[in-house]
């Protein structure tokens, strides 16, 4: 312990000052120790006595169970009461239909963490299917009704180094279908829904290869792809003899390739000049075309259908703006269900392929979000996954013919009436600088509103997304309801420049040297908060975790005097170390968004905006949150600007989950920190001074 200095208030006690009381040459004595004692008694003293603030900044560590709380106050019973019931909510994902249609197979949580179970009618009994302590990821349920089993995945404490599962459905029994220590993903079946392909690291570790196994046979695995960097399969041919894979760049670059897998032949399939995103392809049933997702024909993301033969690409839903994020197509090739991300929230179509594109079937969310699309195998239903401020998360299903609407989950909400959730307003505010699209006014930047139903003004808290290549959108929060109702805290989430859903052209606005122009959005939306006398401006906070975690790190850089507090959940606080430490396979990937930092020119610009080095000029109490297993941000920087804030005598309170990665997942560990949070808000945010 005596070989690192200790900081008491705003001294710093070198351990050769204590040492200094005694020689080593000889032993110490009785005299010795209580002279060490009363020396070391007088310095923490005195060191205590000359900063007022000393109290608040001395750490203290206790560690519960996997969580070591470093400087954190110990839980409130009261609090904990209070929110129970947000923390007790259960919200259910569509992983799939049950082979012959028998009913749908779902992730939702039992205990700890999210599980596969199935529910055979609506609304009914959900029947756990595995058993595991680390939570299931996505599951994939095998074409063949006769295989009678799903593949799913998942990892250990949060590593993310994924391995692929099998379940099956007649005994309930699992067998692991991949190394056991590399990272595998984006299991795909064939038709004979034996055979699947998917990614994996095993033979470099940083590469991702394509395989293909067979869930009859655990040791039959064949490496059919090793290009080098990173490729993921999309989708096997009707005949089972080619593979569409995709090899990723970054998220504005990703090229698609058929493999053929009896000759090796890889094949680029270009839908345009230049850089594009090609993703999402499948085969039509006649082998002969393909479907994909690209953003080669404007500014949003279409459907297209691409010839092989000669390589024609044809948009299928006309020139519409927004996104189309997901799409699917019927066992049978009939129906197309496609999903738009419109300003947030989703709106869903299904064309007659067979009638001219006839819409057949329409869903529309105000606020909400639609995924996880499937049809069943008989091809008259389709089932989804919808979520809003006001729907936890819960399973639906849709017949194409009659439009009936079944749904097989209702998700707990403790107690609490959904209706009685608080719902967004979608806004925008003026940016820093202007839109050459909107002749020069100020460009848009959209957020959403959640206003407390109490007269203000209220405090607010900026919730900011990571990524940064992500969307905040209106899906459901226990921690935003809890903030609104119980504290009357307006909570403002906005998606800064950079963000995806509003066109490619806003995707890159923060790439590279544009960073800073990002957090310039959180300067711009604080102004905004200031014009409104529903806001109280000298209360505001900032959260955010991952990317959202850099940007609360450098909006206390830059606005400290206007920011009360902030929360950093596995936050980047060095470009330059993170880009060092992150996990091998992951650099390649985030260079093009962030730069690369092997580049002396652009070394310097990142050490230049990265908030530990600017960490003196944090004056607010920070609170920062991480995963020991986190293969993305690693610890390192969390602890790094952890040091560097208390360094300036700062309060900083620390939570390490030595069981979780780059974010919570465990209910216990999520319940505590949610209650740290609380405690750090009522403290720091919500006093009117």
């Amino acid at each position: 312990m005596l070989r690192d200095a200790k900081r008491f208030g705003q001294w710093q006690i070198a351990p050769e000052r204590i040492l200094a009381a005694y020689s080593p040459a000889r032993s110490p004595t009785d005299d010795d120790a209580m002279r060490f004692a009363f020396l070391l008694l007088t310095l923490l003293l005195s060191a205590c006595a000359t900063s007022p603030n000393a109290t608040d900044n001395r750490p203290s560590v206790d560690q519960q169970g996997n969580l070591r709380l470093d400087g954190v106050p110990a839980s409130d019973p009261s609090l904990s009461e209070s929110l129970r019931r947000y923390q007790n909510m259960r919200p259910a994902a569509f992983q799939g239909w049950l082979p012959g249609d028998r009913g749908v197979l779902i992730t939702v949580r039992f205990g700890e963490v999210a599980q596969l179970a199935a529910v055979t009618t609506g609304e009914g009994m959900r029947s756990q299917l595995t058993f595991f302590d680390e939570p299931i990821g996505k599951a994939v349920v095998s074409p063949d009704a006769s295989v009678n089993g799903a593949i799913f995945i998942k990892d250990r404490g949060g590593d993310e180094y994924f391995q692929l599962h099998f379940l099956n459905f007649a005994d309930g029994t699992t067998r692991l279908l991949t190394d056991g220590t590399s990272r595998n993903e984006q299991p795909v079946f064939a038709r004979d829904g034996r055979r699947f392909a998917y990614a994996g690291t095993r033979r470099t570790k940083t590469d991702f290869d394509v395989y293909i196994g067979d869930v009859t046979n655990s040791d039959a695995h064949r490496l059919v792809l090793q290009q080098g960097g990173t490729w993921y399969p999309l989708d096997f041919s009707p005949d089972g003899q080619k593979l569409l894979v995709v090899q990723w760049f970054s998220i504005s670059d990703s090229r698609l390739h058929v493999l053929d897998l009896n000759s090796g032949e890889l094949r680029r399939i270009e839908l345009g000049r230049g850089t594009s995103a090609d993703s999402a392809a499948r085969f039509d049933l006649d082998g002969k075309h393909i479907y994909a997702l690209t953003d080669v024909l404007g500014e949003y993301v279409s459907l297209v259908r691409v010839a092989l033969d000669n390589g024609v690409v044809v948009p299928l839903l006309g020139d519409e703006s927004w996104d189309v994020e997901q799409y699917e197509i019927s066992p049978d090739g009939r129906y197309l269900a496609v999903v738009r991300n419109v300003d947030g929230s989703s709106k869903l179509k299904v064309y007659d392929r067979q009638d001219d594109d006839t819409v057949v079937s329409e869903m529309s969310l105000d606020f909400g979000v639609m995924s996880d699309i499937h049809f069943n195998s008989s091809s008259t239903e389709f089932g989804l996954t919808m979520a809003g401020p006001q729907v936890p998360g819960d399973v639906f299903s849709r017949r194409i013919n009659s439009g009936l609407l079944t749904r097989w989950t209702r998700g707990e909400t403790g107690g609490i009436d959904p209706a009685s959730f608080a719902m967004p307003e979608l806004l925008r505010f003026g940016a820093h600088d202007t839109d050459p699209a909107m002749m020069g006014l100020p460009r848009q930047i959209p957020f959403y509103a959640y206003r407390p139903s109490t007269p203000g003004p209220h405090p607010v808290l900026i919730l900011i997304h990571g990524g940064p290549e992500a969307q905040s959108r209106p899906q459901f929060s226990e921690f935003i309801q809890f903030l609104v109702r119980e504290r009357n805290v307006a909570v403002i989430v906005p998606n800064v420049r950079g963000s995806s859903g509003y066109g490619k052209t806003y995707l890159a606005l923060d790439n590279g040297k544009l960073r800073e122009d990002s957090v310039k959005d959180i300067g711009s939306l604080i102004g905004w908060i200031k014009t409104k006398p529903e806001f109280d401006a000298s209360r505001i906070a900032v959260y955010g975790g991952s990317y959202g975690g850099y940007m609360v790190l450098a909006s206390m850089v830059h606005f400290g005097e206007q920011i009360r507090a902030g929360v950093d959940i596995v936050g980047i606080s060095n470009f330059v170390t993170f880009l060092k430490n992150t996990n091998p396979y992951r650099v390649d990937q985030r260079r093009p968004e962030y730069g690369d930092e092997r580049d002396p020119d652009m070394a310097r610009f990142l050490e230049s905006i990265s908030p530990l080095n600017r960490a003196s000029e944090i004056r607010s109490p920070l609170f920062v949150i991480q995963g020991a297993n986190d293969p993305r941000v690693p610890q390192s920087e969390a602890e790094q600007i952890l040091r560097a804030v208390r360094a300036n005598d700062v309060t900083a309170w620390y939570l390490l989950a030595l069981d979780e990665g780059h974010g919570f997942k465990k209910k216990s560990n999520r319940d505590r920190m949610s209650e740290a949070v609380i405690q750090f808000f009522d403290r720091y945010l919500l006093p009117v001074l």
